[in-house]
């Protein structure tokens, strides 16, 4: 009978197809970490819920040669049980030997080089890797996990864990603009429950606020050891007299150019017989007036001083 049960159950069942996990494609919007202001974009983002939180692969705009994709990929891990039947994700911390082979496997082909400097974001520290394809285009991949402190956990809260995983990959961009990503990227997403708050408790505020004799100046950063200078003395106005200029000093109005009258009567022929003139037959000319060529005689006939006109002809100087 039990058999012949479960046969008629199968038969009513309606075949309906569901999908094997629940990872799914959400808009933008919903995205759990944004890049900083200026890019790279978001293409998509991929969600996929777990027993213990939620992931979230969000694809970055690529301009690379190198194969793969840009990503921003956020885990928020901690809340037990926020979706049962999907598995859960492991628990645990970053390890040196399992972070390089992440490293390479999201950055086929290019030799990674962990950096050995402390680095901190707004979130605390972090770390990466970097390298350099053949092709010359910068590559890095960053991690960071957000984690409070042992001995918050000791007062049964704080537990929840946020782990950060950056590829990017530029033809155009330096190593240092790439790892300003993981310095100005931003978290949107949290876990519900103080129980399970991945920042710690907060920062106490500063001792000195509102306590008498802390005076806290405008301009010395928080620096209270610095006094402020006191007193007020209005500026004298600058008097600035009219500058004059003298009449001969004043730039004058451009004056058009003077015509001078055309010269009148027959006109000289050049030495160089310009303007298709020739020169005077020199052969006619007197043998004591055939003189080197530049001289007043060269130039043309002379012509005689009226004092050697009529009479006067025949006096030495008209001889000459």
């Amino acid at each position: 009978m039990a058999l012949i049960g479960a046969l008629l159950a199968g038969c009513q069942s309606s075949g309906t197809v569901r999908p094997l996990n629940t990872s799914q494609t959400v808009p933008a919007e919903s995205a759990l970490a944004l890049p900083p202001p200026g890019g790279p974009s978001i293409v998509s983002v991929v969600e996929h819920k777990r027993g213990n939180g939620t992931e979230q692969m969000i694809s970055l705009y690529t301009s690379s040669s190198v194969s793969g994709q840009n990503f921003l990929k956020v885990q928020f891990l901690g809340a037990s049980g926020a979706n049962p039947g999907t598995g859960s994700a492991p628990y645990s911390m970053i390890s040196e030997n399992g972070i390089i082979r992440e490293a390479f496997r999201a950055v086929p082909g290019v030799q990674m080089t962990r950096s050995m400097t402390y680095l901190q974001n707004s979130y605390g520290p972090f770390s990466y890797a970097s390298g350099q394809s053949g092709s010359g285009d910068s590559c890095i991949y960053g991690w960071q996990q957000i984690r409070s402190s042992r001995s918050a956990h000791t007062q049964a809260r704080n537990f929840g864990m946020i782990q950060v995983r950056l590829r990017l990959c530029d033809a155009r961009a330096t190593e240092r603009q790439l790892l300003a990503i993981m310095y100005g990227y931003t978290l949107v997403g949290t876990l519900d429950g103080e129980i399970w708050n991945p920042f710690g408790s907060a920062l106490n505020t500063d001792p000195a606020l509102g306590r008498p004799g802390n005076p806290i100046y405008p301009d010395d950063n928080g620096n209270t050891s610095t006094p402020m200078s006191f007193g007020y003395e209005p500026g004298v106005p600058e008097i600035r007299s009219p500058v004059v200029r003298p009449r001969s000093l004043q730039p004058k109005a451009e004056e058009e150019p003077v015509q001078l009258p055309q010269p009148t009567g027959p006109r000289v022929p050049s030495p160089d017989g310009a303007n298709g003139l020739t020169q005077p037959d020199m052969s006619v000319l007197p043998s004591n007036e055939q003189t080197a060529p530049g001289s007043a005689a060269a130039l043309g006939p002379t012509v005689p001083s009226p004092e050697c006109i009529g009479d006067a002809a025949t006096t030495a100087a008209c001889r000459k």
